[in-house]
């Protein structure tokens, strides 16, 4: 009835609600207004954050991530470590099959993982020290390790995880048409490619009860008020919003939901200063930390919806530590008196990308950082090459924001030597025998060895965070959700019915 109503309301009062959508959405549908486009459903090439809404209806994972970050089982019914955590061992549901009939097996769950291994994902690394993997049986595997990899669970809930039908691996047609043992099926009648996809229930689904919903559509809206506009009329049900729109998302009868979220700040990637030597300066680095006035950043631009840090780390984690906060203060005096100290007292050139997303920062960025005597060169990039154009290493300075994991799931993203997410693939002694240790921490246990890390991080300036921001949610009254620690988006089950 509300989704109705709202489509009227739209059409009486003239409210320019964009013509996206190809199906109707109604009261058996969950209408989802994506920030971004699906680039690929080859299983290798897979990502989180704002492209899970499109493989999570076709893939199921081994395990799930609840939304405090604990994990469960799922497609495997259990999992067990060996006392010295090199061994994994997992036991699938039986009786699984793909959506075209064929058994899913831990044959299959095998490829699935030696297909990412073998590819240049950017998320191989959830599978990280994997070095063997045994069938024991149709429904028992496990995964040998060289040593104890504490973010393997979290990757087996998400793209580690994932099982597709293993003949379309590889091939055009997996990458296009994906086909998996999910609770809904790929529509390839009415999808239409860059516009809207369509998922209908897959009524074999051995967990069907997850998922209230008969039909799944996700239709990409890159502006933001064109989402508005959408979800006003009630052309989609849910998308993401942005700490500036929430009164008037408020207004507009919109539930809003937020959580806080990413670590955005300044990736100082080039901390050896092979592209721009004063970067490979510790006090040049630190300088940057103390030229930005992040609370005011957060205060006037974000709305307030955050928290001003010093770390590249979202809390909760165990990488944090609040001891750490205030280790840089905003004082443009002493940020320049740290220039001059380093020999950069007349300032410095760098190269930064212009990315869509972040260009409301742009004359901040530029008129902060002068004031230290640091000049922005800025490169466009395209919106849909943002994120190869920033793992590329071209850039020795870049702002982005990104999500948590688990706290080794953070290390081997954007801290250790082989970190896609450490562009530059910087690598000291120091922080290498601080990742040794805490390696071999499984989790649950000491937090000293993750805050150790951390510690370094700071001190050593190889990020400037300015705060870590809430992920915004916008849902009309016919949805409910609950967000995630570690995701910008909501987990396709955390998709609620509530019956208006």
């Amino acid at each position: 009835m509300f989704k109705s109503t709202c489509a009227a309301l739209a059409l009486s009062f003239g409210l320019a609600a964009p013509v996206l959508a190809e199906i109707p959405n109604d009261a058996d549908t969950l209408a989802i207004g994506a920030y971004r486009d699906n680039r690929t459903f080859d299983r290798a090439q897979l990502t989180g954050s704002h492209w899970m809404n499109y493989w999570q209806p076709v893939f199921d994972t081994l395990l799930k991530a609840k939304d405090d970050g604990s994990i469960e089982p799922n497609l495997a019914e259990s999992y067990s470590y060996s006392e010295d955590g090199t061994e994994l061992t997992l036991k699938l549901h039986a009786g699984v099959k793909f959506t075209d009939g064929t058994p899913l097996t831990a044959d299959a769950v095998k490829a699935n993982m030696e297909y990412l291994q073998n590819s240049a994902g950017q998320n191989k690394w959830m599978l990280a020290g994997v070095d063997k993997i045994t069938v024991v049986s149709d429904t028992e595997l496990v995964l040998h390790l060289a040593q104890p990899n504490p973010a393997l669970l979290f990757g087996l809930a998400t793209v580690g995880g994932v099982v597709a039908l293993p003949s379309t691996l590889g091939t055009p047609e997996g990458a296009a048409h994906p086909v998996g043992s999910g609770p809904y099926i790929f529509d390839t009648k009415d999808t239409v490619t860059g516009r809207q996809y369509v998922y209908t229930r897959n009524p074999d689904y051995w967990n069907k009860d997850a998922y209230p919903f008969d039909r799944v559509s996700i239709t990409p809206i890159t502006e933001l008020s064109a989402r508005l506009n959408a979800l006003r009329s009630g052309q989609i049900d849910a998308a993401v919003g942005e700490p500036r729109v929430v009164n008037e998302a408020k207004a507009a009868g919109l539930t809003v939901t937020s959580l806080p979220a990413d670590f955005f700040g300044f990736f100082i990637a080039d901390r050896d200063g092979k592209m721009v030597p004063a970067l490979g300066n510790v006090k040049v680095r630190q300088a940057i930390n103390m030229a930005m006035d992040k609370a005011q950043i957060l205060k006037f631009v974000d709305g307030g919806m955050g928290k001003v840090t010093d770390q590249a780390v979202a809390a909760p984690n165990a990488l944090y530590d609040p001891a750490l906060e205030g280790t840089y203060k905003y004082d443009v005096d002493a940020a320049k008196a740290l220039m001059k100290e380093a020999g950069y007292g007349d300032g410095f050139t760098v190269q930064m990308p212009d990315l869509a997303s972040m260009s409301a920062y742009n004359p901040i960025v530029e008129q902060q950082l002068g004031a230290i005597g640091i000049k922005v060169d800025w490169v466009k990039v395209s919106p849909t090459s943002t994120i190869p154009e920033l793992l590329s290493g071209k850039f020795p300075l870049f702002l982005f924001r990104l999500g948590g994991n688990s706290p080794w799931g953070d290390v081997v993203k954007y801290i250790a030597p082989t970190a896609p997410w450490n562009t530059a693939k910087t690598e000291t002694p120091e922080l290498d025998a601080l990742l040794a240790d805490a390696q071999k921490v499984l989790p649950g246990q000491d937090d000293a060895k993750y805050r150790a890390i951390t510690d370094y991080l700071v001190k050593n300036a190889w990020f400037a965070p300015w705060y870590q921001i809430d992920s915004v949610y916008l849902t009309n009254k016919s949805v409910s959700v609950s967000l995630p620690v570690e995701n910008i988006t909501p987990y396709l089950y955390d998709y609620k019915k509530t019956g208006k």
